[in-house]
């Protein structure tokens, strides 16, 4: 067994919240490699939130985050199994963090891919498949570039699958289920609202040289 320093431990404890005896673990089963004692944990943390999934996540809480200089707000309904959890400082910081993460993504519509209706991913095969670069390719290998740029589209606008802005290396999905298996509960985003300032107002717009000249004529 590697000898692992109880420095060690306080650093990964540090950087992933997990217990000292998990961290202590983590470190052992992966030679002492912290990158890798990383992985490790968040593998056991989503292990664990995923046998949770199942439950019926019914209680939770709204939250909302609103932007440096009000001009982007963000609604979110996250969801647990009790309102006790509900009320813990784990959830309400995925709470804030994940309505954060809707708020630095203004491309972001849907929770999941799973949410985004049929007649957009429709839309988006009509719009690739009419794509100068493929004119004069194979039916076959038209097709299967298509796959791929609708499978990257459809990712930009489901808020699991983009990179944690306070992570990189974590999607939210992740972080969501990260959380979960440290709380002990199904944690599930349920729906969000992405409000900009402004937004679908047509902003009037004055001639000033038109108005100087209907002065000039009464």
């Amino acid at each position: 067994m590697p000898d692992i320093s109880a420095k060690v431990v306080k650093e990964l404890r540090d950087q992933t919240g997990a217990g000292m005896m998990d961290c202590k673990k983590a470190l052992v089963e992966n030679a002492g490699d912290m990158k890798k004692a990383v992985e490790w944990l968040r593998q056991k943390g989503i292990a664990s939130a995923e046998k949770k999934s199942g439950r019926v996540a019914a209680e939770g809480a709204i939250g909302s985050y609103i932007h440096t200089g009000s001009r982007v707000g963000v609604l979110l309904e996250l969801n647990c199994e009790t309102d006790f959890v509900a009320r813990g400082e784990l959830f309400q910081g995925l709470l804030k963090d994940v309505a954060m993460q809707v708020a630095a993504c203004p491309n972001v519509e849907y929770v999941t891919t799973d949410q985004i209706p049929d007649d957009v991913v429709t839309n988006e095969k009509s719009i690739e498949m009419g794509r100068d670069d493929l004119a004069g390719k194979p039916d076959q290998i038209k097709v299967k570039i298509v796959e791929g740029r609708i499978s990257k589209r459809l990712k930009e606008l489901a808020l699991m699958e983009q990179p944690y802005i306070k992570d990189s290396s974590m999607t939210v999905a992740q972080l969501v289920k990260q959380v979960a298996g440290k709380i002990g509960e199904n944690v599930q985003v349920r729906r969000f609202t992405r409000y900009t300032l402004g937004e679908g107002i047509e902003a009037k717009k004055n001639d000033f040289a038109e108005e100087v000249a209907s002065i000039s004529s009464v």
